[in-house]
C-alpha cells in the first residue's frame, strides 16, 4: 500500500514548539520509525504551511497513492476548501491530530475537514499516525 502522510501548518516545528502539547520529537525522526515499522508499504511524507499547496497535494494523491493520513493542523478548524478537496478524491483520508482537539480551546472543538474523512484520530500524540496507517493497512477496502 502506498500512503501519503500530509502535515499542515506549523507541524514542521514539531519537537520545538509547545513541547508540552506536541512532544519533543521532530516529525522527520518519527517518520523514519514509521517507515521501519511498515517497511512492506510505501510511506511518503509532505508538509506545507500553505493551504493551496495542501489542496494540490490532496488532488495529486488520488493518482499517486492508495490513501492519505492528514493532519491539517489549524486548517481543520477553518478550511472548507480543504474539506472539499478531501471530498473530491476517491481514496480514503484519515485525519490525525496530535493533541486532543476536543479538550482544548473551544474554537478547536470543531473540524471542518473531519466530516470529509473516513475517520479521525485525536489525542494520542505522534502515535496517532501509526494508528492511522495501521487502520488503513488492515482495512484496505475502506
Amino acid at each position: 500500500m502506498k500512503i501519503l502522510l500530509l502535515n499542515g501548518p506549523n507541524l514542521n516545528l514539531l519537537g520545538q514548539r509547545q513541547v508540552e502539547i506536541y512532544g519533543d520529537q521532530s516529525f522527520e525522526n518519527y517518520f523514519e520509525k514509521l517507515k521501519s515499522l511498515f517497511s512492506e508499504h510505501q510511506l511518503v511524507y509532505f508538509q506545507s504551511n500553505h493551504e493551496g499547496v495542501l489542496i494540490d497535494q490532496l488532488h495529486q494523491a488520488r493518482h499517486d497513492f492508495d490513501a492519505v493520513v492528514f493532519n491539517p493542523g489549524g486548517y481543520a478548524h477553518t478550511s472548507v476548501a480543504l474539506a472539499d478537496a478531501i471530498r473530491s478524491i476517491p481514496i480514503p483520508v484519515i485525519e490525525v491530530h496530535i493533541s486532543n482537539i476536543y479538550a482544548r480551546e473551544a474554537y478547536r472543538n470543531h473540524s471542518f475537514t473531519a466530516a470529509s474523512c473516513k475517520g479521525i484520530i485525536s489525542g494520542f500524540g505522534l502515535e496517532g499516525y501509526r494508528l492511522a496507517v495501521l487502520s488503513l493497512i488492515q482495512n484496505e477496502t475502506i
